[in-house]
C-alpha cells in the first residue's frame, strides 16, 4: 500500500536482449521455446532479429551490439574478444556440411583457377573452400542466389548452405564436394558450421542466464517436435514438412544442446587448420557459458 499523495512504485520494466539469427527453419526450431513462452530470461525480455549469417558476421565484428547472436565459426576467430560462445545452440554437421556444386562432375582441384560462389568471406563455407582449394577464386553471392548463379555460369562452381543441401539436384547441379562428408571420413569429427554467442560486458551472471534460457528454448522445441517444425516451416524456403524437418534434424542435434568436449575439439581442429594456412590471425580462446 502506498503513502498517500505518493507515487506508486512501478515494477521495473524488462531489460530487452537482441537475439540475432538466421531465417532458416533450424535457427527457428532453437528459438520455439521462446516463442511458446515456455523458456525465458529472468528480467529479460527476448526478441530476435533476423538477418542473413554473412551480415550478422558483419554486424558482431563491426558493431558487437546484438547481446547474442548467431555467427560463423569461422567468424568467431576475429570475436572471441567481446563473445563467449554458447554451449548451446551450436551448428554441427556429423557427416555433412556445406556442399560444393557445380554443372557438371568434376574435381575439387579442377576448380583451381576458377570462379566459385561462396555466401560471404566470414563465413565458415568460405574458410572451408579457401583450406581445401585455396587456388580457386571466390565470389561473394547471396546464399539463396548461389545455385542460380551456378546454373546461369556467373560462377564455375559454388558452395551451398541452408535448405539448398536438399534442392540443388532439382537444379540439375551435382555435388563436387560435402565438406562434412570429408571431415566425418578423414578427421573423425563433427564438422562446426555455426555457433551462438553471448556478450562478454553483460557479466557473467547475465551471459549463464542467457545460456540456461536458450538451452531451454531449445528442449522445449525436442519435446514438442511436431510443434516446433510446423513453427521453423514458416522460415523454411521452399520446403515441405518432411523436408523441414529433415533440415533441422541435420544442424539440431545433441552437440546444439551441449557442445562438450567433442565439439570443443572439432573448434580447435578448425581453428588450428585455419591458422596454419593464414585465414585467421591465430587460434581463438573457446570460453564456454
Amino acid at each position: 500500500m502506498s503513502i498517500a499523495g505518493a507515487p506508486a512504485t512501478r515494477a521495473a520494466a524488462p531489460r530487452l536482449l537482441r537475439f540475432g539469427h538466421s531465417p532458416d527453419a533450424d535457427d527457428a526450431f532453437m528459438f520455439f521455446g521462446f516463442h511458446a513462452g515456455r523458456a525465458s530470461i529472468p528480467g529479460c525480455r527476448v526478441e530476435h532479429v533476423l538477418e542473413d549469417i554473412q551480415s550478422l558476421n558483419r554486424r558482431a565484428l563491426e558493431h558487437a551490439d546484438l547481446e547474442f547472436t548467431a555467427v560463423s565459426a569461422h567468424a568467431y576467430a576475429f570475436l572471441a574478444d567481446r563473445y563467449a560462445v554458447l554451449r548451446c545452440g551450436a551448428s554441427m554437421g556429423i557427416g555433412y556440411g556445406p556442399v560444393v556444386v557445380a554443372r557438371s562432375p568434376r574435381s575439387l582441384a579442377s576448380l583451381g583457377g576458377r570462379r566459385v560462389a561462396i555466401p560471404g568471406p566470414l563465413t565458415t563455407a568460405a574458410l572451408l573452400l579457401r583450406m581445401e582449394c585455396p587456388e580457386c577464386i571466390p565470389v561473394e553471392i547471396r546464399f539463396d542466389r548461389i545455385p542460380d548463379a551456378v546454373v546461369k555460369g556467373e560462377a564455375e562452381a559454388g558452395v551451398i548452405i541452408h535448405e539448398s543441401q536438399l534442392t540443388y539436384r532439382e537444379q540439375g547441379l551435382v555435388k563436387v564436394l560435402d565438406f562434412g562428408e570429408l571431415w566425418q571420413e578423414r578427421d573423425r569429427l563433427p564438422l562446426p558450421l555455426g555457433l551462438d554467442v553471448v556478450r562478454r560486458d553483460l557479466g557473467g551472471e547475465l551471459m549463464r542466464a542467457v545460456s540456461q534460457g536458450f538451452e531451454a528454448s531449445i528442449r522445449h522445441a525436442f519435446d514438442r517436435e511436431d510443434e516446433a517444425i510446423h513453427y521453423a516451416l514458416g522460415y523454411g524456403r521452399g520446403l515441405d514438412v518432411g523436408r523441414a524437418g529433415r533440415f533441422v534434424r541435420m544442424y539440431v542435434n545433441d552437440l546444439t544442446l551441449d557442445l562438450g568436449e567433442t565439439g570443443r575439439r572439432a573448434l580447435e581442429r578448425l581453428y588450428r587448420r585455419a591458422a596454419a594456412c593464414g585465414a585467421i590471425p591465430g587460434v581463438p580462446s573457446i570460453d564456454v557459458v
